[in-house]
């Protein structure tokens, strides 16, 4: 018997810059399409709810290929979400548009000790490594 997908609670909102399904595997896609004061702030009310009641290992992909350059405030919110306890439940995927995308993250990106997560230039490569078994981080 597979585990009870939980519920979303997403609602989509025009005004903000990204998009969320959930995965057929538990995890969650994320779409970006800017990372605004407004985008950024909404998501991290939505990412710190799901990691309120995060109770088992997932899968998780940020889509970031839209986004030419991201604001210091995206990273820096980030990295408050990432310093989550739950977080280390979470394996990682992010897709990025550039080089420059990239080196900001990896830059600025602090991911706690546990968490598996990786940095991609391709959806494909990003799916195929995220639907690696997961195993339980000590």
């Amino acid at each position: 018997m597979s585990p009870e997908i939980k519920p979303l609670n997403w609602t989509p909102d025009p005004s903000i810059g990204y998009t969320v399904v959930r995965r057929a595997d538990g995890g969650m896609h994320f779409t970006f399409t800017d990372t605004s004061h407004r985008t950024v702030m909404h998501w991290r009310d939505f990412a710190l709810q799901h990691l309120y009641d995060s109770d088992r290992l997932t899968r998780n992909l940020y889509d970031l290929s839209q986004v030419a350059e991201i604001s210091e405030e995206a990273l820096r919110v980030a990295n408050e979400v990432n310093s989550d306890p739950n977080v280390r439940n979470i394996r990682l995927a992010i897709v990025v548009a550039n080089e420059r995308v990239r080196e900001a993250i990896l830059k600025v990106a602090v991911l706690p000790g546990g968490v598996e997560a990786k940095i991609f230039t391709d959806l494909a490569e990003a799916e195929a490594w995220l639907s690696r078994p997961l195993e339980k981080i000590v």
